[in-house]
């Protein structure tokens, strides 16, 4: 009778979380489980259980959320606890299902458990998994660091073979060749580490469909909303980031999506304000990517902490998605750009309102705004330009953010765009590459050829051009007869 029981309630609680929910039908579900519960004598920890199994398998009712309240809120975390442990045993060949994280951050973020409670019961432990990844990640860096290295014990064919004259090729995807062979072999780390899925879990419950209880509105000036990045995420990925979790192509992909909706509102005014002024040329503007409105008046344009942090985050990683990259760019722009205006006009009226009273403020306000994109620039969107081989209009995006800044801010951010390059495998790979095939095609830069093997260069100066002028000015120093097919070759650059 007691098996008959618990299969009727599964069935009571499918069916329920199938239909649409209404404060009618959850007060019946919940007098139908403690009917149940009173009249056969369940077990109310194992009632609880089979909640929970119906709820990971329909995470989208929101009839569960209003059936977990009715028992103790410390022996859900118990019970999640047991079902993580149940696929650390050794005996068992299987992974954690993608439903069971879910579950669990959605349970985290209703508040109905505390996020340590369930750490407590996943593994591998942080310090074991980090040691693993920094093993991992040194042998990268070490094969990255040998790209364009001479090879002593190389053999007088292997050196004739280098040198050949002919036709030059260079292979512009080696570096993510390389990355598509090293998340390969990570992929098992995700599939083991438990809280790496929990991060995925966080990461796809967060879909800013809707005002979060603890979430937090900005309003812009055209009254569009954003809700900003959920507290979890953030926690996870700042005290995973040893293991690089961005790496992941599951993790990385969460991450842009929630990027791409945090910036579709600020997006949306610029695109709105672009396709205007094309219709009217007259319009009132700053430059052709302003953000000034059809009545002179500035469209208001902020963004939260948590979008930079995202963008700190992902790193050069948003190479993956070149279309967001673009559009981070241009909010980026109109957003320093509705910064200068507010400074410039003084009063602070946008839209007709007073958003930041007084000039100082505003002041701060610049301050705060250019601080935020040269962080931007430099941890995210210059590293993710070496990872976009010969796609110009990125340098372009990225550069039009860049002639904003003052030209010693832009400098700086050149040099530490160097020296960053050394701590990221994927980064520094991109980078060696460039070199080494940069000093191939110098070696057979002539006037003759000169228009072929230039654009070859232009090619590889596009994503790496610190890297490309660097090489070219020490083999100048060399051989001061370069000099003219050099600068002939320059016409193909960008402005990056």
């Amino acid at each position: 009778m007691m098996f008959i029981a618990q299969v009727d309630l599964q069935v009571t609680l499918l069916h329920r979380g199938s239909e649409d929910t209404t404060e009618n039908t959850s007060a019946v579900t919940i007098g139908i489980i403690k009917s149940l519960i009173g009249h056969f004598d369940l077990d109310p920890n194992r009632v609880f259980d089979i909640v929970l199994e119906c709820f990971e398998l329909q995470p989208d009712s929101n009839v569960f959320l209003e059936l977990i309240p009715i028992f103790p809120k410390s022996h859900a975390s118990q019970i999640l606890g047991f079902k993580f442990q149940y696929y650390q045993r050794i005996e068992l060949n299987s992974h954690v299902p993608f439903g069971l994280y879910k579950l669990t951050a959605l349970l985290v973020k209703e508040e109905f458990i505390d996020l340590d409670s369930i750490c407590a019961h996943l593994l591998p432990k942080d310090d074991e998994a980090f040691e693993h990844y920094n093993t991992f990640s040194a042998k990268r860096l070490d094969e990255a660091n040998k790209i364009g290295k001479i090879n002593l014990a190389a053999t007088g064919k292997d050196l004739m073979d280098d040198e050949k004259q002919g036709d030059v090729t260079v292979d512009l995807f080696a570096a993510l060749d390389m990355e598509a062979e090293a998340v390969a072999q990570r992929f098992s780390e995700l599939e083991n580490n438990q809280t790496l899925g929990l991060l995925t879990g966080f990461l796809s419950v967060d879909d800013w469909s809707c005002v979060s209880r603890r979430g937090c509105v900005l309003t812009l000036g055209l009254r569009d909303e954003i809700i900003l990045f959920g507290i979890m995420p953030i926690y996870f990925l700042e005290r995973l980031s040893p293991l690089n979790p961005v790496a992941h192509t599951q993790i990385c992909n969460g991450l842009l999506r929630l990027i791409e909706k945090s910036v579709s509102s600020a997006y949306n005014i610029i695109r709105q304000t672009r396709v205007r002024r094309s219709v009217s040329p007259g319009i009132a503007s700053i430059d052709a990517m302003g953000v000034t409105s059809s009545s002179g008046h500035v469209s208001f344009i902020d963004l939260p902490k948590e979008f930079f942090q995202m963008l700190v985050t992902v790193g050069p990683y948003l190479y993956r998605d070149t279309l967001l990259l673009h559009k981070v760019c241009r909010v980026l722009r109109g957003y320093y750009m509705s910064a200068l205006e507010l400074v410039d006009s003084g009063d602070g009226a946008v839209n007709g309102e007073l958003l930041i009273p007084g000039k100082r403020v505003h002041r701060l306000h610049l301050r705060e705004a250019r601080s935020r994109v040269e962080e931007a620039l430099g941890a995210c969107l210059l590293p993710s330009l070496q990872l976009v081989p010969a796609n110009p209009a990125v340098g372009q995006e990225i550069w039009e953010v860049m002639n904003l800044l003052p030209y010693e801010v832009r400098y700086r951010l050149y040099g530490e765009w160097e020296k960053d390059d050394e701590r990221n495998p994927v980064v520094l790979a991109a980078r060696q590459t460039a070199k080494l095939d940069t000093r191939r095609i110098l070696k057979r830069l002539a006037k003759e050829n000169l228009k072929p093997l230039g654009r070859m260069v232009a090619k590889l100066a596009h994503a790496n051009p610190m890297t490309v002028l660097r090489t070219i000015v020490h083999q100048i120093e060399s051989y001061r007869d370069m000099i003219s097919p050099v600068v002939d070759a320059f016409k193909y650059l960008t402005q990056v």
